[in-house]
């Protein structure tokens, strides 16, 4: 008897893998909204915050503005480790971050501490990322080698049909020494660029007068920042990427075509 109705495993198989790329499609979707909402809540809002509402809200201006600028990424970052579950370290170390900006701010203190604090950073995360080089979860395996973006299964596979699983595992190894590399340099751009923005406030300011100065130096590290140290850093990041994935085909056998997902092998 023919059942129209029935289904054969090859659909079965083509469902779940649909499933899988959709699932995998909308990840990418809310990883790309999840940028655009980190550099409008941590960086754009911000910096217009403390630039302007500093001179236009009376005495309590200065520090208004910096409440509410900092507020913002404060939220942001304990909206993600609250509510959206994400625990991890970039998101505990924004907020300290945010939290020490807040105080260095309301102590008044010399540009050298902030100079100090944005170099301190990503040198706690360097230290970080190269100790889980000699761990069983390097740094690079956690976040670079990663599912939404790359055939996992079908690397794994690869990898113990050649052989090259303590192979691969050396490359990674490498890779992550390299990843925490770049944040070494990203703390010594920092330090440079902080020690270049925050200089001594003139004490024959008025009071007020010096916290709109110190308002505007947090404003401009924040932007310039991104531009002189982020994306220096994402550039690295990318190149480190591209080199773990010359590590994948050499080690599996696998083109480009077979390793991400979504893409026609």
């Amino acid at each position: 008897m023919d059942d129209k109705n029935s289904t054969t495993p090859e659909q079965v198989i083509s469902d779940v893998d649909l499933a899988k790329q959709q699932e995998q499609e909308a990840k990418r979707k809310e990883q790309q909204r999840d940028s655009v909402l980190n550099l409008v809540l941590d960086i754009v809002l911000p910096v217009i915050i403390l630039n302007q509402l500093s001179k236009r809200l009376g005495p309590d201006g200065p520090l208004i503005a910096l409440i509410v600028a900092l507020a913002l990424p404060l939220g942001h970052g304990l909206y993600d480790i609250i509510i959206n579950k994400k625990k991890n370290m970039f998101s505990m170390l924004g907020v300290v971050n945010i939290l020490l900006t807040g105080g260095l701010a309301l102590l008044k203190l010399e540009g050298f501490w902030f100079a100090v604090k944005e170099a301190a950073f990503p040198l706690v995360i360097g230290l970080g990322v190269f100790w889980s080089a000699f761990t069983s979860k390097p740094f690079v395996k956690m976040i670079l080698f990663n599912e939404t973006i790359i055939k996992l299964d079908i690397i794994n596979e690869k990898l113990t049909e050649r052989g090259h699983h303590e192979e691969f595992k050396q490359h990674l190894k490498v890779l992550t020494m390299l990843l925490a590399g770049s944040f070494f340099f990203s703390a010594i751009l920092n330090y440079g660029l902080a020690r270049y923005i925050f200089i001594d406030i003139p004490k024959t300011l008025s009071e007020i007068d010096q916290s709109i100065m110190l308002n505007a130096q947090i404003a401009q590290m924040t932007w310039l920042s991104f531009i002189v140290i982020a994306l220096p850093s994402l550039v690295l990041t990318i190149g480190i990427f591209w080199y773990m994935l010359k590590g994948v085909t050499k080690f599996t056998g696998l083109k480009f075509n077979d390793i991400f997902q979504g893409a026609e092998a």
